[in-house]
């Protein structure tokens, strides 16, 4: 992570604490890190160069659509990105999160 700036990787690690078939939203991954922008939490997001091992894809907007993936809000990215939660259990029912139980909020941790 030596080329990320110190906002990166501290966005980098706390995506490393969601789990498997998990996911969270750009602005409870803003508040965690007591960030104002979940714009900007986007943007770090966006510049991800380790994913799919920092799992940026377990971010999703707060009206529970997939969001972003690299930059794109839709086409092969978006496309991309529901793949891998797939891949983890996570659905999407008419574009929405499908199930609402599955977000990951950081008091959860152990």
């Amino acid at each position: 992570m030596g080329q990320c700036s110190k906002f990166q990787k501290s966005i980098y690690n706390a995506l490393l604490k969601i789990p498997q078939g998990k996911v969270t939203t750009y602005k409870i991954l803003a508040a965690h890190l007591k960030c104002r922008s979940s714009r900007a939490v986007g943007q770090a997001l966006k510049r991800n160069p380790f994913a799919p091992q920092i799992p940026c894809h377990r971010v999703i907007a707060s009206d529970l659509t997939p969001g972003g993936f690299k930059g794109k809000k839709n086409g092969a990215a978006i496309r991309q990105k529901l793949k891998l939660l797939a891949t983890e259990g996570v659905k999407f029912t008419n574009g929405h999160l499908a199930e609402p139980a599955i977000i990951w909020r950081f008091h959860q941790e152990k």
